[in-house]
């Protein structure tokens, strides 16, 4: 009996790799998305959403993605078992998917497993994730109009997610473990110039405390190992965010941060290899972006597959 040959593979299933699965089952390939856990990556675990198009009044991040969910099995879009995939080797013209207990063939893949910030690694961080803690000041910052507010790190989007939450928050103080930021001079000139911005050197958020909400953290000198309790209503982290591409390093082109390098179509170095979503190198990172690179690349698929015919 012939192995079944795929003609596209989508891993994972976030607001890109969905978007792609729909419109690659529209275009009529043989689609299979594969996911490691529930579909909806980070997106599901938020709150309320108040920046996708379509939803003036907002929408709880888990109803978006069941909606995109349910859009996606209504084109016929085959989700395979939870599965994680640990490598993909290329080979005349196919691509072998290895997971924990299985292998696949295709012509095609869309990379779009993502990724995840770095967290504190404290416990309190979990605990009140999307009641105060963050990791996307565009996602949630509207959120926090005339609230104090916490940024963790001290590197460029630390700082430019400071300056932006400076818009709604009535204060934002960045705490940073170091004696200087690590950001363009440009964006540490706009920040220590910013009479809404506070910078906390040497320090580091120990504990994070609240009720339903956070209602403050606790703040610790790693000079003297002092701590404070300081009042705020939010804690946003930037302290580096790790791109889910580990399967892939020695196959395609990553940048220095371990993102994968597309062109417009999404294509990567690797002809019929695509990548969408946070696991792409780009400056931004939203759910709205993520959707159309999802479509870009499902429609870029079906061309290339024209082309190999």
């Amino acid at each position: 009996m012939s192995e079944k040959i795929f003609d596209v593979i989508i891993l994972g299933g976030g607001p890109a790799g969905l978007t792609a699965g729909i419109y690659a089952a529209r275009e009529t390939l043989d689609v299979l998305l594969l996911e490691k856990s529930l579909t909806g990556g980070i997106p599901a675990i938020v709150d309320l959403i108040e920046n996708y198009p379509g939803f003036p009044e907002g929408i709880n991040g888990m109803e978006l993605m069941q909606k995109i969910r349910a859009q996606a099995d209504r084109f016929g879009l085959q989700v395979g078992e939870f599965e994680e995939v640990s490598k993909i080797i290329a080979e005349a013209g196919r691509f072998k998917i290895i997971t924990d207990n299985k292998r696949y063939a295709t012509r095609s893949v869309i990379i779009a497993t993502g990724g995840q910030p770095r967290k504190l690694g404290i416990p309190a961080e979990e605990e009140y994730l999307g009641r105060g803690v963050s990791y996307c000041a565009t996602c949630d910052g509207p959120l926090y109009r005339d609230a104090d507010l916490i940024v963790v790190g001290g590197g460029n989007a630390a700082v430019q997610e400071a300056l932006f939450l400076t818009k709604f928050a009535k204060r934002v103080t960045i705490v940073h473990r170091r004696d200087k930021l690590r950001a363009q001079p440009i964006l540490q000139e706009r920040a220590l110039q910013n009479e809404k911005i506070t910078i906390m050197w040497n320090a580091v958020v120990s504990n994070i405390y609240g009720n339903q909400q956070v209602e403050g953290a606790e703040i610790r000198n790693v000079q003297t190992g002092d701590k404070i309790n300081l009042p705020v209503q939010g804690v946003f982290i930037f302290i580096g965010w790790r791109p889910n591409t580990e399967f892939v390093h020695g196959l395609v082109q990553l940048d220095s941060e371990q993102h994968i390098v597309t062109n417009s179509e999404m294509r990567t170095s690797i002809p019929g290899i695509f990548a969408v979503g946070d696991v792409r190198s780009k400056p931004f990172r939203q759910i709205a972006e993520a959707v159309g690179e999802g479509a870009i690349a499902a429609l870029a698929v079906s061309k290339y597959l024209e082309e190999q015919s």
